[in-house]
């Protein structure tokens, strides 16, 4: 297939590259390098890819309407995977209109795309974030996400409704994926892994919001990977299970699905941090600050949709993925 990969210098995008490039797939890969952290971890990441068979990479923006339209027009794409985006709920608080010109006109380019080229699938980036106020565990698809407490989850909640008027209006199919706090080696620099890591090593207090009284649904990179691949190669049909006068926010009578990826064993911050400090061989300073706006107390998956749509459940034990993160980071930073 020729697959559009949005995102491609990103963490998660990158990944996905690889296992679709070591199949035959042709990729071309599609990210604007900004500078929302540093550049140079996006274009090492590329340079993974790079001479590898099918791949081509193309710099853009996912907000540039014109360029984006001509991309869809030239290369006559088979599927999207669409991760590109503005990340980061604390950063939509000082930086909203980012968020806007990324995360909805962003998309909004990229499902017209989609619909004029006739496009097969589109699997997009949803995430945990949309589940905002929402207290009931696990966090399950089948549930109302009308809640959100960050500019970021509102956007993601507003990708997932704008693919789903798409795949009525158009039959555009559409698959959308709620990612559960995703780390591991090549990481983004503003996720907490990172942080703890690198204050660790260079003796510096570690920020522990909340008082340490959080849980998160800790999800290895290449889990999410396959699950991004799984979902990708299963193209949704009308659900015909699907009743308007109950309707299942997770499927539809139109060809859309929403699931989460996550690991599905929430993880307590404290046990997360302690992991942090027996691969690193140092402990943690903690400096224990309260819960910070736009955050949730906890977050936990209910993964049994992905697991009936595709076979697969993400699996990753916290212990060996820090580890392997924590492995990466020294090498890459030589520390």
């Amino acid at each position: 297939m020729k697959i559009l990969l949005t995102g491609a210098a990103g963490f998660i995008g990158a990944a996905v590259a690889a296992p679709l490039l070591a199949r035959g797939d042709e990729v071309v890969g599609l990210d604007n390098l900004n500078d929302y952290y540093d550049v140079q971890l996006k274009r090492d990441r590329l340079a993974r890819l790079q001479g590898q068979r099918g791949w081509r990479f193309v710099q853009g923006d996912v907000g540039d309407r014109a360029g984006m339209a001509a991309l869809f027009s030239t290369e006559r794409f088979d599927r999207v995977v669409h991760l590109a985006a503005q990340a980061g709920v604390r950063h939509s608080l000082q930086n909203p209109n980012a968020y806007v010109d990324s995360n909805l006109v962003g998309f909004m380019n990229v499902l017209e795309g989609c619909r004029h080229a006739q496009v097969q699938h589109l699997v997009y980036a949803s995430s945990s974030s949309v589940y905002g106020g929402n207290t009931r565990m696990p966090f399950s698809e089948h549930d109302s996400v009308d809640h959100p407490v960050s500019l970021y989850a509102a956007t993601k909640k507003a990708n997932e409704l704008m693919a789903h008027t798409y795949s009525h209006l158009f039959g555009l199919p559409t698959t959308g994926l709620r990612f559960f706090t995703v780390y591991g080696p090549w990481g983004r620099p503003d996720m907490a892994l990172f942080l703890f890591t690198r204050a660790i090593l260079e003796g510096r207090p570690i920020q522990v919001f909340n008082q340490g009284q959080m849980q998160r649904d800790f999800t290895y990179v290449d889990d999410v990977v396959e699950g991004v691949v799984r979902t990708l190669d299963r193209v949704p049909d009308p659900d015909p299970a699907y009743r308007a006068d109950a309707p299942d926010p997770a499927s539809s009578a139109a060809p859309y699905r929403v699931f989460n990826i996550g690991n599905h064993a929430p993880v307590p911050l404290l046990d997360f941090i302690a992991c942090v400090e027996e691969a690193v061989g140092r402990p943690a300073i903690k400096q224990l600050l309260p819960l910070q706006p736009g955050d949730v107390p906890a977050t936990y998956a209910d993964v049994d949709g992905l697991a009936a749509w595709t076979g697969f459940r993400p699996a990753t034990d916290i212990r060996t993925g820090v580890r392997q993160f924590v492995d990466w980071y020294r090498s890459y930073y030589k520390v």
